[in-house]
Order: C-alpha cells, then sequence, then structure tokens
C-alpha cells in the first residue's frame, strides 16, 4: 500500500487459522509499511488433561514478538467493562483492524472505530456459506470448490462488502483439517494482497446479493452420528466434515478416515452390515443411492479410552469380524 506513515493495524484473532494469517503479516510488516500496534484476542481457555489455562494461538505469537495483547470479554455497552474496551481500542489509534476466527461480536461502534474500518478474512466464497462452519458445511454439502473472501465488515452475520476472492478445489479426499489448513494459507495471502493497496480493493468493493447467501451454522454433537441408511457418498462427507461416530453392539466408536467411494463397490447386504475386515479398510454396506448401494472403505477408527486404529490394526486384533452390523437407528438400532 502506498503511504508516507506506516499503516497502524491492530490484529484481532484466536486460534490457529488466524495466526497463520498474523505471521504472514509480520513476514511482510516492513515490505507492507504496517505497524502492528496490538493484537486482540479471546480470554486464556482452559485446556488439557490438567486444565491448565492457556493462551491462544494468536496470543502466543504475539507475545513472542512484544506485541501488546488485549483479551476483553464484551464490547457491548450493555456490559460492564464494555465502554473500557471500546476506549481502550480507540486509544491505538488503528488505520485498519484485520478480524479472522476473532469469536467476539463486534458492534457498530467498534467496526467504525478504525480509520479504514475492520476487514474479515472468512474461510467460503461469500455469500455462499456465511457464519460460524463454513468449512464443515462445504464438505458435507458435497461442494466442489470453496475459498477466502476478504469483506468489509458491516452489521449483521458476515454480510459486508466483498473486497477480494480467492479460490480453491475440494478434493474428495479432504477433510475439515486439510481444507482448514488451506484456506488459512489462502487467508494469509488474501489478506497481504488487499493491504497492498488498500484503498483500490476498498474502492472496487462488491455487495453481497443476499438472495444468494446461505449459513453454515455451528456443528452439533449429534450431527456426527452415521445413519447408515444413508448415501455412501453422504456418509463419506459426513466423516470427512464432522466428528462422526457410530455404534456397535451399544459402543460408541469414533470413525476417524475413510476412502473415496468407488463407483465399482456396490452391495445387497443391509445397511450398516460389515462386508468385510481387510487390512486396507473396513468395507460397510450403505443405503440406497438412487437404487445403488455402494460400500464405504472405513480406514481408521477408535473405541472409547483407545487410540486411534488402522484398518490393519483393527484386522489383525479382531475388533471387528465379517457380517456385524453397525446399530442402524442409534445404540439400540439394527439389532
Amino acid at each position: 500500500m502506498t503511504q508516507n506513515h506506516k499503516l497502524r493495524v491492530i490484529f484481532a484473532g484466536t486460534p490457529e487459522f488466524a495466526k497463520v494469517a498474523l505471521q504472514r503479516l509480520l513476514d511482510d510488516k516492513e515490505r507492507l509499511n504496517l505497524d502492528i500496534v496490538a493484537v486482540y484476542t479471546q480470554p486464556d481457555r482452559k485446556a488439557g488433561r490438567g486444565q491448565k489455562l492457556t493462551a491462544s494461538p494468536v496470543k502466543q505469537l504475539a507475545m513472542m514478538h512484544d506485541i501488546p495483547v488485549e483479551q476483553p470479554v464484551s464490547f457491548s455497552l450493555k456490559h460492564e467493562y464494555g465502554a473500557a474496551a471500546r476506549k481502550t481500542l480507540a486509544n491505538y489509534q488503528p488505520d485498519v483492524m484485520i478480524v479472522a476466527a476473532y469469536g467476539l461480536i463486534l458492534p457498530l461502534g467498534v467496526l467504525n472505530t478504525p480509520k479504514f474500518g475492520c476487514l474479515n478474512i472468512h474461510g467460503s466464497l461469500l455469500p455462499r456459506w456465511r457464519g460460524a462452519a463454513p468449512i464443515h458445511r462445504a464438505i458435507l454439502a458435497g461442494d466442489d470448490e470453496t475459498g477466502i473472501t476478504i469483506m468489509q465488515m458491516a452489521q449483521g452475520l458476515d454480510t459486508g462488502d466483498m473486497l477480494y476472492k480467492l479460490a480453491c478445489e475440494i478434493r474428495s479426499v479432504d477433510t475439515t483439517q486439510t481444507l482448514h489448513d488451506t484456506l488459512a494459507d489462502l487467508g494469509a495471502k488474501a489478506i497481504v494482497k488487499v493491504l497492498e493497496n488498500l484503498a483500490e480493493y476498498q474502492a472496487g468493493r462488491v455487495v453481497q446479493d443476499d438472495a444468494l447467501a446461505n449459513y453454515a451454522d455451528k456443528v452439533g454433537a449429534d450431527e456426527g452420528l452415521i445413519d447408515w441408511n444413508g448415501s455412501a457418498c453422504f456418509i463419506h462427507r459426513q466423516i470427512r466434515a464432522l466428528n462422526a461416530y457410530a455404534f456397535i453392539d451399544g459402543v460408541r466408536v469414533k470413525i476417524l478416515e475413510c476412502l473415496p467411494i468407488k463407483e465399482n463397490q456396490t452391495t445387497t447386504e443391509p445397511a450398516g452390515r460389515i462386508v468385510s475386515v481387510g487390512r486396507r479398510a473396513i468395507l460397510v454396506a450403505c443405503g440406497a443411492d438412487e437404487g445403488v448401494q455402494h460400500l464405504i472403505n472405513i480406514t481408521k477408527m477408535q473405541w472409547a479410552g483407545g487410540k486411534p486404529l488402522t484398518a490393519e490394526q483393527i484386522a489383525v486384533g479382531d475388533k471387528l469380524q465379517d457380517g456385524q452390523m453397525f446399530d442402524v437407528g442409534g445404540v439400540d438400532g439394527g439389532r
């Protein structure tokens, strides 16, 4: 960005997705003529078996670079600390605020505090998948592509004008984690691109078409429960997108990984039956899709209290046998 003075930047983010973008800004701050004056992140949370208070990935990175860290619990004027949080923010005299998976609602008074407003690094191609879980929803819906949108933040859920987009393919082997990592890198690349000429991108901003919008609701715990009567294609997406699980003889088992669906692997076995326990994959019959039943190839599972096991470990350890049935309707179904 062409300017005589350094652009005063506040970065707001919490998880690893945001840390990747902050690291890129730190790497490029001299070239971009940036001064990252403060980092905002969620309050420390208890984590791990010891439940020790743990700083977010973004906070840890900021502390490594001696950047001031702010962790307000709210910016709302209805909250007892809201007014003080807004005053602290204003005192930094920010030119722009970069927001990535921050996790705190920013009222209009906060959005208008920086000279050039607040820019959001959003993990979808808006207006598709506004909301909290765009990566999960894109995989679960069977989308062929997703990407990053740099958005000028406004009141409303991800409704702001779009400044820049970068797209990427969703491969049949992508999981929420692999797609997260791809989008984190794309997000870092995209925000740097915008900051290279912020005035130009803001001048060319594009209003979202609300008629094309859909929403990526938070993922509910029960969404991971596999219904074997569903198609193999949907179950495949469910395993890749969610914390998928099933029951066998009333015991809950996590379904961690699977191979892409093979068109030639069809069956007439009842949904939920384990057709083969092989060293490469556990083959399970699924429900019909347009009259055809396919097998799903599970490659990694985890029983409660145990470690993740590969298909080979499951086969060698006789954890499952050919012909067993997963509980189709939940704990008590299918028996």
